[in-house]
């Protein structure tokens, strides 16, 4: 899950909100792009991915689940490795702030947009639908305290579940994320995806009921033009969980992912920690 997250984001970021003439010419999978006005070189992931990290830690941890102990991991997890991709304002309050009190103190909730989303894939292997739920509104509200800051979160935390857990075919995931949380998750997602999240998480489940490939799925996420990259890292973390879809990726994109203190191999490491939390009837 979080090392085909990682891989969606990375190569999302080089086509984030780029023309949707360069995505025709080179969204091919056949290696990771340089962005035509960003610096992030090929193969990085972006915040996506970072903060997806901090919330797989905060699991793995065992630690109360606390918004002082979450907001500790996800000050932590940028300090650690500061990288672009965040959102300017946010770039910069992670900068100053030094702990997760003074995060809880000076953040303002109050965004709609995909950072809630981005992160909550990992929270779909706690192997009841009601802990789900609740601990990802709580991850939710401590940036996005908004309807749909958190429901799309929590949409994006039970497409993991959904196939983890097996809970019906994919065809009816948009369905089934209705029946748990308001959004129009089953109407289909057309053209550019902008930055709320309800839209990276309806693009994504748009991808992922058409597609029966990982390859498929990663190009068609690109396809949308806009905010790919988060659209991708939502759409592999669930597709990877999936029997339902072919795990073809190319292996390239595996072996060229950046492998810094946190790149691939702590991905892959972390990845099977995190594992150990699915419920021993799903093994």
């Amino acid at each position: 899950m979080l090392l085909e997250l990682a891989i969606g984001d990375a190569y999302g970021a080089g086509f984030e909100y780029a023309d949707k003439e360069m995505i025709e010419q080179y969204n091919d999978l056949s290696c990771y792009r340089q962005h035509p006005r960003h610096h992030i070189q090929p193969g990085s992931y972006t915040d996506d991915t970072q903060m997806s990290l901090a919330i797989a830690e905060a699991i793995v941890s065992g630690e109360p689940w606390e918004p002082a102990m979450l907001a500790h991991k996800f000050v932590e997890a940028f300090q650690r490795d500061p990288r672009e991709g965040y959102a300017s304002g946010f770039f910069h309050f992670l900068s100053h702030v030094h702990d997760g009190e003074q995060f809880l103190r000076e953040i303002k909730p109050t965004s709609e947009k995909s950072g809630a989303a981005m992160r909550a894939a990992p929270i779909g292997v706690y192997s009841s639908l009601s802990q789900v739920i609740e601990r990802c509104t709580l991850q939710a509200a401590l940036t996005h305290n908004t309807p749909d800051g958190i429901n799309s979160a929590v949409a994006a935390a039970l497409m993991t579940h959904y196939f983890l857990y097996s809970l019906g075919p994919k065809k009816e995931l948009g369905s089934f994320l209705e029946e748990q949380v308001s959004g129009q998750w089953a109407a289909p997602w057309v053209g550019k995806v902008r930055s709320q999240g309800w839209m990276s998480v309806r693009a994504a489940v748009t991808a992922l009921t058409r597609c029966n490939t990982m390859s498929d799925l990663l190009k068609t996420c690109i396809q949308f033009t806009g905010d790919v990259d988060t659209v991708a890292a939502i759409a592999l973390a669930a597709g990877s969980c999936s029997t339902e879809i072919a795990q073809d990726l190319p292996i390239h994109l595996f072996d060229t992912l950046e492998n810094g203190w946190y790149g691939r191999d702590y991905i892959q490491h972390l990845a099977r920690q995190l594992m150990t939390f699915l419920a021993p009837q799903q093994f």
